[in-house]
């Protein structure tokens, strides 16, 4: 049976677009659109440009700004709390390596 398409119509600053999405991600899709439409209106803004595509491709880079930073903000969390309890995290891959070899070992004679 194949898949039926599902389109969805969103705006962006005061365009309408229809894009393809799966009846399950409608609200996802709208939260996103809604956020990108608020980005590109604050651009437009601040900058007091008319220009869509320049807006659009500023908003895009503000966005993957933030996404990167979220995800650089994540790693340096994550370092910090391994210091912070003291976890050797090469340790512990040595460890654990050590024992799927005594496993492997003890399963092989048997």
């Amino acid at each position: 049976m194949p898949i039926e398409a599902s389109f969805l119509d969103i705006t962006l600053l005061g365009k309408e677009y229809r894009v393809a999405c799966p009846p399950d991600q409608r609200s996802a899709l709208l939260n996103a659109a809604s956020y990108v439409d608020g980005k590109m209106r604050d651009i437009a803004e601040k900058t007091r440009s008319n220009i869509a595509e320049r807006i659009a491709v500023m908003a895009a880079l503000n966005i993957a700004h933030e996404h990167l930073g979220l995800d650089q903000g994540f790693v340096a969390e994550h370092q910090k709390i391994e210091s912070e309890i003291g976890l050797d995290t090469e340790a512990l891959r040595r460890r654990i390596s050590f024992m799927e070899t005594e496993l492997d070992a003890v399963l092989k004679s048997e």
